[in-house]
């Protein structure tokens, strides 16, 4: 099913590999293949186990264990337990995440569940309703962190 790249006969299952940059340049022996799930009335269930990177424009439930990058697009709505390394939501998850890297909540993303994430940001406009844990909790026990200001007007500054 995912192999396939008929859109003709089957326009709700068409998958996709995209290894070509958006830049222009060659791919070079390190770049992520890029599987893109597209189908508005599409929805798959199941365990899935990807190796590289994923882009979701459809529904998906059940486990997700990516091995790069899952990008949840707009049109995109996942309710999985999901295990990945970085993770761009767009569109809704509902679920819990581990994610080894950074987990980014962009303005028209729609979050409702648990995140364990080494970095979480989430844009304006973006909705986030769970609990965030930090993966790397040796790391915190170790002392105090430095604090980095983005802006100076935010937090007590002096005049």
């Amino acid at each position: 099913m995912f192999g396939r790249n008929d859109a003709k006969s089957h326009p709700a299952r068409a998958a996709k590999t995209d290894a070509t940059p958006r830049n222009g340049h060659e791919p070079s022996a390190a770049a992520a293949t890029l599987l893109t799930i597209v189908g508005q009335q599409a929805r798959v269930e199941g365990k899935f186990e990807i190796a590289d990177s994923i882009q979701i424009e459809c529904e998906v439930g059940g486990e997700l264990t990516v091995g790069g990058k899952l990008v949840i697009g707009e049109h995109g709505v996942v309710t999985a337990d999901v295990r990945t390394v970085d993770a761009v939501i767009k569109g809704r998850y509902d679920g819990n995440m581990v994610a080894t890297g950074n987990v980014e909540i962009t303005a028209t993303g729609r979050v409702s569940g648990n995140i364990e994430t080494d970095c979480l940001v989430i844009s304006q406009g973006g909705f986030f309703n769970g609990n965030v844990a930090k993966i790397r909790e040796h790391d915190a026990m170790s002392g105090p962190r430095p604090v980095h200001l983005v802006e100076d007007k935010r937090v007590g500054a002096q005049k």
